[in-house]
């Protein structure tokens, strides 16, 4: 089976949100917020449907638009939105030339209808529960935050075992440092944590996301929210079911962008990092140094070996406990993670002041992203009045 039709029969797979949905004809309805949900995608044609199809239903079609922000996809990812658009004309794509995830947003918060007075960020990797907009919009109303973000709950799709794995080894505190959107259970207002929904004037007076940031952007949009007096709220109830890397290599390369993006919004901002941020850089220099001194002093070694063995004797106790053999690649994933973001974070520190770098540019468009594209200019063309 294709992925893309692996992701669509998930999809079917999920739960009616219909039941979930603000009442068409109660209190809610006749108070109902426009809501833009943005979604960022690049080449993610084996989860795009699955997630479309969680957040379609979640909020009266015509008080919404999901907006599918696209960085010039090669896959079939523009073919399976155009699906969604023929069914459901609330789903549009908009072309991304700067291809990464804060340009995305940006993009999206701009573009979106004047009426849209709440943004909502959808994670192409991740499908959403039946009552997630409700929620996360009620609290955002509620509490008078400017932001809600949300714990992520790591997930394998079917048959995936080193997914599973990664899986496990990003849920774990000793992998995730515990950071408050990978373990929160409490809501309450937060410094930080997987961003959700945003009040769109706040958003766009921050100037949005540092496009200048492929990873990290998150948070280092949430420090300067809490220098403009923002407010940001956990809102514990509604989880995001988040699909993770599927190799070594792709979760290294990940956590070594996001390193990089921490040290950067580190030293722009003046901040120090904290002790769980250290750890993963103490446990890479600890072994470098291990390295480099055993054969002059062989005791280094066993210190070398105390952080692996580590990763891979928790590995292993997982596999035990869940009776589960691909959970033994939970201590290298969590290597994986580990280092990679320290390396990451060395590197972004030693090379000091980051050098612009050139977008890459829009290459290989399909035929479905070239037609929405230009049946979108003629729907917004403006005639001289």
């Amino acid at each position: 089976m294709r992925p893309a039709e692996m992701a669509t029969a998930e999809a079917a797979s999920l739960p009616a949100t219909t039941e979930t949905m603000p009442a068409q004809d109660g209190p809610w309805h006749r108070a109902t917020p426009f809501l833009a949900i943005i979604v960022p995608t690049l080449n993610e044609e084996a989860y795009i449907a699955a997630c479309l199809q969680s957040l379609i239903g979640q909020w009266p079609e015509q008080a919404c638009e999901i907006l599918v922000v696209d960085g010039g996809s090669t896959d079939r990812t523009a073919d399976i939105v155009a699906g969604f658009t023929a069914r459901h004309p609330m789903v549009r794509l908009i072309l991304n030339p700067h291809r990464i995830q804060s340009a995305a947003m940006n993009l999206g918060a701009r573009q979106a209808s004047p009426r849209a007075a709440v943004l909502v960020r959808a994670d192409a990797h991740a499908v959403y529960p039946g009552d997630f907009v409700r929620r996360c919009v009620a609290e955002l109303l509620r509490t008078g935050a400017t932001s809600v973000v949300v714990p992520m709950r790591n997930h394998a799709r079917d048959g995936k075992g080193l997914q599973r794995a990664i899986a496990a080894a990003q849920s774990s505190k000793l992998g995730n440092g515990g950071s408050a959107h990978r373990v929160g259970t409490t809501s309450g207002f937060v410094e930080h944590g997987h961003h959700a929904a945003f009040d769109r004037a706040f958003f766009l007076s921050l100037g949005g996301y540092d496009e200048s940031f492929t990873h990290n952007e998150d948070a280092e949009l949430d420090h300067r929210a809490s220098l403009s007096s923002g407010r940001i709220w956990m809102c514990a109830d509604a989880p995001v079911v988040y699909f993770p890397r599927t190799s070594l290599g792709a979760l290294a390369r990940q956590y070594m962008k996001h390193g990089s993006g921490r040290a950067r919004t580190l030293r722009k901002h003046g901040l120090r990092p904290r002790p769980r941020q250290m750890a993963p850089v103490a446990a890479l220099l600890g072994c470098a140094a291990g390295l480099a001194t055993a054969p002059l002093v062989p005791a280094a070694a066993a210190v070398t070996l105390a952080y692996p063995l580590a990763c891979l004797g928790w590995g292993a106790v997982q596999a035990m406990r869940r009776g589960d053999p691909w959970l033994l690649a939970s201590g290298p994933a969590m290597m994986a993670m580990h280092l990679g973001w320290a390396l990451g974070f060395l590197r972004t520190v030693a090379l000091g002041q980051r050098r612009p770098v050139a977008v890459p540019q829009l290459t290989g468009l399909t035929a479905a992203a070239a037609h929405l594209v230009e049946r979108e200019r003629a729907s917004t063309a403006v005639s001289p009045g």
